[in-house]
C-alpha cells in the first residue's frame, strides 16, 4: 500500500470536484479561482440530446459522456453572478466523468464532493471516491446539514481519517462562510490543512462547527425565518413591513426576509427545515420547525421564489411596459402591488446612524407599535434560540456569531447584538414576559456579569464555561477600526483620519459618504504627504467601508456647474490633480488597497501609488464617461503613461531610454484603456483590473481579503527597505494626431453601430485628445504637466453641457447612468 505523504496546504496541487450541479460547479470554479488545477466530475448520461444525435454523436462521444461537465464549465464565464474572477480561467478546469476518468482520482491531492442533497446518494459517491482515491488524499464533502459520521460510516479507515465537510455558502465565489466539520475520527492534521486551505487559498472566514443538523448559520437563520415568519402572521403586517424592519434597519442585508426568502428558494428553506427536524430529538424544537403552511402552498403552486419567477414578490410588465413588483398577501396569497412601507418606528431607524442607534430606535421609538412589538419578538425569539444551542452547534459563541455574520451577512451575530440592546435588561423583561432563558445564561448574568464579550489591554474576549476567554486573532489581519479604538489617530478631519499601523506606516482612511472624495479626503491625502514625509516609512490608502470609494463629491461639481461657477469648477480639478501629483512623487513608498467599488476618483487616488494590493473582489475603473465627463483628477494622464510604459517595455530597454516609440507602439495598449474609460468599464474582479488596462507590473491581487490592508503595510516594508526612491516626472511620448485618428475611427464606428450616443461621440472625441495627446506630431514628448492641463480643459467645456449636467443630476437621484 502506497504510504501517505504528507499532508500541508502546500501539497495540494491537484484538486477534483465531484458533482458538476450549481454548488460543484461554482467551488470547481472557485478552486480555479485561487490558481489550481481541477478536475470537475459527473456521471456519464444515458441518452442522447436532440442536437448531439443531430451532429450523429453516440453514447460513446466522450464529448456526450462528459456533457454535465463541459456544459457547466461552459456555463461559467457567461453566468451572473461570475463564478470566475477571469473567463480565462475556466481553462484550468477539466471535465471527467465518473466511468472513464476514475484513475485520475489517485492523482488528486483534495476531493470534494458535492453532489445532491440526498444521505444514500453522497455514501454511494463516497464509497466510489473510497475506491479510487491515493490513501492520504483529503476528502471533503459540501452538505447544508447531512450528518458527516453517517455519510462515511462504510468507508475505509483511512478515507474516515482523511475527512470532514467543508460546507460552502451559495455562491461559493461570493460567500465568506465556510463551516468546517470533523467527525470524531477526521485526523487533526486535516482539519488543520482544511483550516488552512479554505482561508488562505480560498479567502474564506472557517468556522467549526459540530456535526449536528444544518451546522450553525442555517440552522439559526432558518430558524429567524420561521419566527419572522409567525410574527408576521402574528400582528398581521406585510411583507413589505417586514422587511423594511429587518433588513439594514437590524444590520441585515436589503434582501431582509422575504427578499432573501426568494433568492434562497421556497423548496430550498422547505428541505432545511424538514433535515432539522427529521435529525432532532427534541419535541419543542421539532414543533419550531413545522413547515408553515403558507410556504407549503406556495411550494406547491410552483411559486419557488427567484427562480420561477414569483414567491413572496413577483415581477411583471405592466401595458406601458414598465416594470411592476407585486407582494404576496399572507391571508389570501395573491399578489398587490408593492407598497413602500412607513411608520415611526421606521422613520427613527432610517435616520439613526449606525447599527446600534438603529436598533435602538427599532425598539424604543414607538413602544405600543406593532412594528416595535413585531420587532422585539423576532428578536427575542432568535437570541433565545441562539443561546440554548451554545455548546451544542459550536464550542464557543464566537463561531455562532462569525457564522451569522459571513453566511447570513449580519453586522452582529446574536450575541454581539445581545449585548448592543442590554443583555441584563433584556433578560429581565424575557423573565416577565414567561420566557425560560437556557441555564448558562442565567448563571453568567448571576454572577455579575452583563455581558458576553469584553475588551481590556488590548485583546478580546468573550464568554466560555462560564469565564472570559480570550478571542483568537487571525494572523497577518490589520483592522483599522480596532487600531483606532485602542491607540486614536494620528490625525484627522471629517472624511478621513491617519492611523498608526505600526512599524513606523501610516494608514490614510476614508470615511465619508460611500467614500467619495471631496475636499474634506484632498485635505487628508495632502496632510498624509506631508506627515509621511516627515518621519514615516511609508503610507496605506485603505479603509473598511463597504466600497473603496464611489469616486468625486459629483454634487459639489454639480451644483457649482449649473450656477455656471466655472473658476470654482478648475479650482476643484486642479486641486485634485495637484494633490494626486503630491501622492505620486512623495519621497516614501505609497500602497494602495482597494477593495469593493472603487471608481472615477478612487481609481485616481490608486494609480498615484507604488504598488496596488486588489481585493479579489475590487470592481475597479474610470466611469466618468456615464456622467458625461472623463477623468480629469489625473486619470486620463496617468492613462497615457501607462500606454507609452507598456510600450516601451515591449520595444525593449534601449528604446525605452532614448523614448523612440512611435504611434504604432502605443496603439494597442492605448486603444485597450480608451475603450475602457470611453466605454465606463469596470472589472468584474482585482484579476480583471489588468484586462482593463490599469495595472502595473507590481500590482497584484491577494486571495485573503482580509490580510489586504497587512499585505499593504509589508508592501511598503519591503520598499522602504530596498533603498526607497520616489519616481521622477518624466516627459510622455504620446501618439499624437495620428493616434487620434485611430480613436476616431472607432468613435465613429460604435455611433454609426447605434452602440453610442451623439453626447457619448462628443464625450469620447475629448478623452481622445487627451490621450493622445492633442495635436501634436507621433511620438512627440510632453509634460504630465501639459496632460494634466489637457484634461482639464476638457473636464470643463464638457461640465457646461447641458446633457452632462443631466447625466449628473440623474446619477445622483437615481444612483445609475443616463445615456442621453
Amino acid at each position: 500500500m502506497e504510504a501517505d505523504r504528507k499532508i500541508s496546504m502546500q501539497s495540494i496541487r491537484k484538486v477534483a470536484v465531484i458533482g458538476a450541479g450549481v454548488m460543484g460547479s461554482g467551488i470547481a470554479a472557485h478552486m480555479a479561482n485561487a490558481g489550481y488545477e481541477v478536475s470537475l466530475y459527473d456521471v456519464v448520461p444515458s441518452t442522447l440530446t436532440e442536437r448531439e444525435q443531430a451532429q450523429s454523436l453516440t453514447l460513446k462521444s466522450a464529448e456526450v459522456r462528459n456533457r454535465l461537465p463541459l456544459a457547466a464549465i461552459a456555463a461559467m464565464p457567461k453566468q451572473k453572478p461570475a463564478p470566475l474572477y477571469e473567463a480565462s480561467f475556466a481553462q484550468r478546469i477539466h471535465a471527467c466523468n465518473m466511468e472513464d476518468d476514475a484513475k485520475l482520482l489517485h492523482e488528486c491531492d483534495w476531493i470534494v464532493e458535492a453532489v445532491v442533497e440526498r444521505l444514500d446518494i453522497k455514501q454511494q459517491v463516497l464509497g466510489w471516491i473510497d475506491a479510487h482515491r491515493r490513501q492520504g488524499s483529503l476528502v471533503s464533502t459540501n452538505t447544508s446539514g447531512l450528518s458527516a459520521a453517517d455519510m462515511i460510516r462504510h468507508c475505509s479507515k483511512n478515507m474516515r481519517q482523511h475527512f470532514a465537510v467543508t460546507h460552502f455558502f451559495n455562491p461559493p465565489r461570493y460567500m465568506k462562510l465556510v463551516e468546517l466539520v470533523a467527525t470524531d475520527e477526521t485526523l487533526p492534521d486535516v482539519l488543520d490543512t482544511l483550516r488552512a486551505l479554505c482561508e488562505q487559498r480560498l479567502g474564506k472566514g472557517v468556522v467549526l462547527a459540530k456535526d449536528t443538523p444544518n451546522f450553525i448559520a442555517n440552522r439559526i437563520g432558518t430558524f429567524g425565518m420561521l419566527a419572522t415568519l409567525q410574527a408576521t402572521l402574528d400582528y398581521g403586517l406585510s411583507i413589505d413591513e417586514v422587511d423594511a424592519l429587518t433588513g439594514p434597519a437590524m444590520g441585515r442585508p436589503k434582501t431582509a426576509t422575504f427578499r432573501m426568502l426568494d433568492l434562497v428558494g421556497l423548496d430550498t428553506l422547505l428541505h432545511v427545515v424538514d433535515n432539522v427536524r427529521a435529525r432532532s430529538e427534541d419535541p419543542a424544537e421539532q414543533a419550531m420547525f413545522a413547515r408553515p403552511a403558507q410556504l407549503e402552498q406556495l411550494v406547491q403552486r410552483g411559486a419557488l421564489g427567484q427562480k420561477s419567477g414569483a414567491g413572496f414578490y413577483r415581477k411583471l410588465k405592466n401595458e406601458q411596459g414598465q416594470t411592476v413588483i407585486e407582494a404576496l398577501q399572507l391571508d389570501s396569497l395573491t399578489y398587490a402591488p408593492s407598497i413602500k412601507a412607513s411608520s415611526p418606528v421606521i422613520e427613527a431607524a432610517k435616520q439613526a446612524k449606525g447599527t446600534q442607534a438603529k436598533l435602538h430606535a427599532l425598539l424604543t421609538a414607538a413602544p405600543e407599535h406593532p412594528h416595535t412589538q413585531f420587532v422585539w419578538q423576532t428578536l427575542k425569539a432568535t437570541l433565545l434560540y441562539a443561546a440554548s444551542l451554545t455548546g451544542v452547534i459550536a464550542d464557543h459563541i464566537a463561531d455562532i456569531d462569525k457564522a451569522m455574520r459571513l453566511g447570513f451577512n449580519w453586522e452582529l451575530g446574536p450575541f454581539q447584538l445581545w449585548d448592543t440592546i442590554g443583555v441584563a435588561a433584556t433578560a429581565e423583561r424575557m423573565r416577565a414576559e414567561g420566557e425560560q432563558l437556557p441555564q448558562w445564561v442565567e448563571a453568567w448574568l448571576a454572577a455579575g456579569h452583563e455581558s458576553f464579550y469584553k475588551k481590556e489591554q488590548g485583546k478580546r474576549f468573550f464568554v466560555h464555561s462560564q469565564r472570559f476567554v480570550e478571542q483568537e486573532e487571525e494572523q497577518n489581519v490589520i483592522e483599522l477600526a480596532r487600531v483606532k479604538e485602542e491607540k486614536g489617530t494620528v490625525w484627522s478631519n471629517r472624511d478621513a483620519s491617519l492611523i498608526d499601523i505600526g512599524d513606523e506606516v501610516l494608514a490614510l482612511e476614508f470615511h465619508s459618504k460611500s467614500n467619495a472624495i471631496g475636499s474634506e479626503v484632498l485635505a487628508a491625502i495632502r496632510y498624509a504627504c506631508h506627515e509621511t514625509a516627515r518621519q514615516w516609512r511609508g503610507l496605506v490608502i485603505a479603509n473598511e467601508g463597504k466600497h473603496f470609494s464611489v469616486g468625486a463629491n459629483l454634487m459639489l461639481l454639480l451644483m457649482e456647474a449649473m450656477n455656471e461657477e466655472w473658476d470654482e469648477v478648475e479650482d476643484i480639478i486642479r486641486l485634485f490633480q495637484q494633490t494626486m501629483k503630491q501622492l505620486k512623487v512623495l519621497p516614501r513608498p505609497v500602497v494602495a488597497a482597494p477593495h469593493g467599488m472603487t471608481l472615477g476618483g478612487g481609481v485616481e487616488a490608486c494609480l498615484p501609488a507604488d504598488v496596488i494590493v486588489a481585493s479579489p473582489e475590487t470592481y475597479f475603473g474610470l466611469v466618468e464617461t456615464g456622467v458625461g465627463l472623463i477623468p480629469a483628477g489625473g486619470g486620463s494622464k496617468e492613462a497615457a503613461v501607462l500606454a507609452m510604459q507598456r510600450a516601451a517595455f515591449g520595444a525593449g530597454p534601449s528604446l525605452r531610454l532614448e523614448k523612440k516609440l512611435l504611434a504604432g507602439d502605443l496603439q494597442p495598449h492605448l486603444n485597450t484603456l480608451f475603450e475602457s474609460i470611453a466605454l465606463g468599464k469596470t472589472s468584474n474582479s482585482g484579476h480583471e483590473i489588468a484586462r482593463l488596462g490599469y495595472a502595473r507590473p507590481r500590482d497584484r491581487v491577494l486571495a485573503r481579503d482580509q490580510a489586504r490592508i497587512y499585505e499593504a503595510k509589508q508592501e511598503v516594508l519591503r520598499l522602504d527597505a530596498a533603498g526607497y526612491q520616489p519616481p521622477e516626472e518624466e516627459l510622455v511620448v504620446v501618439a499624437g494626431r495620428e493616434g487620434k485618428a485611430v480613436l476616431k475611427l472607432a468613435i465613429q464606428s460604435m455611433k454609426l453601430g447605434g452602440y453610442i450616443s451623439e453626447h457619448d461621440e462628443k464625450i469620447a472625441g475629448k478623452l481622445a485628445h487627451v490621450l493622445c495627446g492633442g495635436d501634436v506630431p507621433s511620438g512627440s514628448l510632453v509634460s504630465e504637466q501639459y496632460l494634466l492641463q489637457l484634461e482639464c480643459e476638457a473636464f470643463l467645456s464638457l461640465c457646461g453641457e447641458p446633457k452632462t449636467q443631466q447625466r449628473m443630476s440623474y446619477m445622483l437621484s437615481h444612483g445609475k447612468p443616463l445615456r442621453n
